[in-house]
């Protein structure tokens, strides 16, 4: 029987390499000392700031300098925390640092209203002033809040309410990653396995249908097990939502989130609409799968299995990272070995063991590595993908870093899938080349392009509405019950798949496992990214000129520029539904590939 590893189990050279922040815990505990001493030192700056840019400018530098600290602090400790949700150690770390963090910015809470307190003409003449010209748009964004910025004594009570509020996620991620226990299933062989995270997606991927039938099924009663306490946590993450939505002024949680990003809500708007009027060539695909395995009646399980079946993938992590590399070849020298540098010394801890969180992520900071965390799987090609996206992030975070000042170092989530995405597209292209004539690896692989754009337009596009429509029935002032939740997921499972899928009462589970609607309207980024890299892509391979050098030059733009304006520099506007429209006719013209295939 095959069983997780323990972390203690892992080789080093298979983990991430963190020493670069800290040598050791009694280092990261001399840091934390030194920067819960300077909290004091914000009272020095309460009243002042608008005395003179003088002034103004050594309180945003003593801010910036305490919250660097603070970053490099929260990023190892959650990378450790992250390692084994079972260590209570790490556990303990990262408490303390998310408790700083808390104090930290209720300290500083009187920063914002102060800075926006300032007159217009006051402030003016601050920003005339050569030393300020660096923070120009730092400041901008900020007078934005001023319609949603509450009084000193306000903005310090949310300020000391933000551990609170983190419970719901926190408490899901416990339970999620730490707690739950999915048992054993048996593979085609009858040998039997520990079902987890990690592994869940590659039995689903099974050619043995009884193996993903009760994969899915084994998997799913963990959930229905834990439904209430799940479906409790997710409420109150809702409504906590709504009450800092309703304390900062917004109408709706919806427009609180795009606000931020300074983007039209018709953009998510008019992603939902598109998708809705692209069903078509999904059904037409879905169909496809269902003749092409032979099932009378296809099931979410059915998904996810490549229609290719007699093609068996295998790619050790070091083969991956040569894949990647090779297929990232168009974005030039520099990129592949600074690349190449980072997944093989240090940024990446590859495996899963017990304990480590699920899923994969690049994380870090300005003064660490843009590390990365994997629970790779030698047997799913989804594994080789996620290494190509999150090495995207990770390079858009290197280049942005790089390039920018610390003030401006943080790129937005909007666009940060797009350059996780594009990587994934070039990764595509470059292995339907590399298999080019070998007609079962082909359609393997435009299946499996077929499934990602699948699941990353159409899916967390039905996230989006599934938020968009949950918050709303919490601002309508609805109960937000178990029941509320999966019968408002099951009719969007019903609408997203017609009537080419059978709905199994567990799938409507689904909506409580997924952890990204504890950051709310989060995922529709990922499907807006897929349009947006699929035609900087599509500029890339055709070898349009400047389309390399533009991209590079979004990948260092960090947190400069709104996201929306640095999709222009990279040649896409998202204020159009072009983008979505093509990745749809994209999407359509692989199945006319795959059926062509099939035939």
């Amino acid at each position: 029987m095959s069983t997780i590893p323990e972390r203690h189990d892992i080789p080093d050279a298979h983990k991430w390499d963190l020493s670069p922040m800290f040598a050791d815990d009694a280092a990261w505990e001399t840091l934390f000392r030194e920067t819960e001493a300077r909290i004091s030192g914000y009272k020095a700056y309460q009243g002042r700031l608008g005395e003179s840019a003088s002034v103004l400018k050594e309180a945003i530098d003593y801010d910036l300098s305490v919250n660097r600290s603070l970053e490099l602090l929260y990023t190892y400790a959650h990378l450790r925390n992250d390692e084994d949700k079972t260590n209570p150690d790490y556990d303990g770390l990262f408490q303390k640092a998310v408790n700083l963090y808390s104090r930290i910015a209720q300290a500083s809470s009187f920063f914002t209203p102060e800075v926006q307190a300032i007159d217009s003409a006051t402030m003016d003449g601050f920003l005339a002033h050569k030393e300020l010209a660096g923070y120009r748009f730092f400041l901008e964004k900020i007078l934005r809040f001023k319609p949603h910025t509450r009084s000193e004594e306000v903005e310090e009570l949310l300020a000391m309410s933000a551990e609170a509020m983190a419970a719901p996620s926190r408490i899901f991620s416990q339970l999620d990653n730490a707690d739950l226990r999915f048992g054993t299933i048996e593979d085609e062989t009858g040998t039997p396995h520990e079902l987890s995270h990690g592994n869940f997606i590659a039995f689903l991927m099974n050619p043995e249908r009884k193996v993903r039938k009760n994969a899915f099924a084994t998997y799913y009663s963990a959930y229905e097990a834990h439904k209430h306490t799940i479906g409790a946590s997710l409420s109150a993450a809702i409504k906590k939502d709504l009450f800092i939505s309703k304390a900062k002024r917004f109408d709706a949680t919806l427009s609180r989130a795009l606000f931020t990003d300074n983007v039209d809500k018709e953009v998510y708007t008019g992603l939902i609409d598109s998708v809705r009027n692209g069903f078509a060539p999904l059904f037409d695909y879905l169909n496809l799968r269902k003749k092409a395995l032979g099932v009378d009646a296809l099931h979410i399980y059915d998904t996810y299995v490549p229609l290719a079946s007699d093609v068996s993938f295998h790619m050790d992590y070091d083969e991956a990272v040569e894949v990647t590399l090779a297929a990232l070849a168009p974005l030039g020298t520099a990129y592949v070995d600074t690349l190449k540098q980072g997944l093989t010394g240090g940024w990446v801890d590859r495996y899963e063991n017990r304990g480590k969180r699920s899923g994969a992520y690049s994380s870090g900071c300005y003064d660490s590595n843009p590390y990365i965390l994997l629970n790779h799987d030698a047997n799913s090609i989804n594994s080789l993908f996620t290494l190509a996206h999150e090495a995207g992030h990770s390079m858009h975070s290197h280049y942005s870093r790089t390039t920018q000042p610390y003030i401006y170092g943080d790129y937005t989530i909007f666009v940060a899938e797009v350059a996780s995405t594009l990587n994934e597209a070039l990764l595509g292209r470059y292995l339907l080349e590399k298999y080019k004539g070998d007609k079962k690896m082909e359609t393997y692989i435009i299946n499996r392009e077929i499934d990602n754009i699948r699941g990353t337009l159409y899916r967390q596009t039905m996230f989006a509405e599934f938020e968009m429509r949950i918050h709303a029935m919490a601002a309508d002032n609805q109960a937000i019950t178990l029941e509320t939740l999966t019968d408002l997921y099951g009719s969007l499972l019903a609408d997203y798949f017609g009537d080419t899928l059978v709905i199994d009462e567990a799938l409507k589970l689904e909506c409580l496992r997924i952890p990204h609607f504890y950051s709310s309207f989060y995922v529709y980024k990922y499907a807006t990214g897929i349009s947006a890299a699929l035609d900087i892509a599509g500029r890339i391979i055709k070898g349009e000129e400047g389309a390399v050098s533009r991209y590079m030059e979004f990948l260092t733009l960090g947190g400069s520029m709104f996201p929306v304006d640095e999709l222009r520099v990279a040649g896409v506007d998202m204020t159009r539904p072009d983008p979505v429209n093509n990745t749809i006719a994209h999407f359509s013209g692989l199945v006319d590939r795959l059926k062509a295939l099939l035939a």
